[in-house]
């Protein structure tokens, strides 16, 4: 049994919050990926009403050996009031900020993508409020299908790089480290007022130039943020952990970050893609855009 260090130790959550949380989206039919994949933020999140969607789900059309989200290869049909139950959850949360995810949807010629402009266009109309930031999949490469969901105008577009170009045939067999660069690319020429955010995850055995080198590379792209955290094995049947990674090789890593233009670096060892999303809203204040 892999003993965990002192600094992967998180809180117990206060569970009455929590379950509030729970119990709106079993109301609501709703997934979320906190709960999907097993993220260890799971009762701070939800104790602080926060919660990232996952939608067009629970299963999955890749079979990532990193990810605990369950793999179907002919995933049910979409569910057109879907967008509906995740506006009224979000009114019902007082949500200032909402994170919207989704699983692979390879089956679906767009990927998916209108089914993520239709849950953006319920939000506004409920909650014109709400920031929104769209975590995506790759799309297999369609950037027509990317037009249409920055069209949506979602304020942060993220798409996760996971991992080192090195590792991902091993991590990553399904994706593309050059399509997910082009993606970040593209985002940035399609919408420039957007932010654009991707993150990876350490302790399989990259190296620390090869971490900096994907720091460099989401650069290069112009992406704004960047979120870095440890990869904890979900059960014996996914990728083991190589090593865990001190506290301070991630504050080198954020420092490192900053130091070469990104607005934004959170790198902890249980920092995930959606961990304090709601701090963009700081951001956009400190570095505002505008679409004319």
């Amino acid at each position: 049994m892999v003993v965990k260090p002192e600094w992967l130790r998180v809180k117990a959550p206060q569970w009455e919050r929590v379950g509030t949380v729970k119990e709106i989206l079993r109301d609501l039919s709703l997934n979320t990926v906190c709960e999907e994949a097993s993220c260890p933020n799971i009762g701070e999140c939800f104790h602080n009403g926060t919660a990232t969607f996952l939608i067009m789900g629970p299963a999955c059309t890749r079979a990532c050996p990193y990810c605990d989200i369950d793999f179907e290869k002919k995933p049910k049909p979409l569910d057109a009031t879907e967008p509906e139950r995740l506006a009224e959850a979000v009114r019902r949360l007082k949500l200032n900020h909402v994170v919207i995810t989704s699983v692979n949807r390879d089956d679906l010629p767009d990927g998916g993508a209108s089914q993520f402009v239709r849950c953006i266009e319920a939000i506004r109309a409920s909650s014109p409020g709400t920031t929104i930031e769209v975590l995506i999949p790759d799309l297999c490469g369609n950037w027509e299908a990317l037009a249409g969901i920055l069209q949506a105008e979602p304020e942060v577009l993220n798409h996760n790089t996971e991992t080192v170009s090195r590792l991902y045939r091993r991590v990553r067999p399904q994706g593309e480290y050059q399509r997910t660069m082009e993606l970040m690319k593209r985002s940035r020429e399609l919408a420039p007022w957007v932010y654009t955010k991707s993150g990876i995850m350490v302790g399989l055995g990259e190296t620390d130039a090869e971490v900096r080198e994907v720091m460099q590379d989401l650069r290069n792209v112009d992406c704004d943020i960047l979120t870095i955290g440890q990869y904890l094995q979900p059960s014996q049947k996914h990728l083991k952990v190589d090593n865990f990674v001190p506290p301070a090789q991630f504050a080198a890593w954020q420092e490192f970050g900053e130091s070469i233009g990104f607005l934004q670096v959170v790198a902890s060892p249980l920092t995930r893609s959606s961990y304090h999303a709601e701090q963009v809203r700081a951001l956009m204040e400190r570095y505002p855009r505008s679409r004319f």
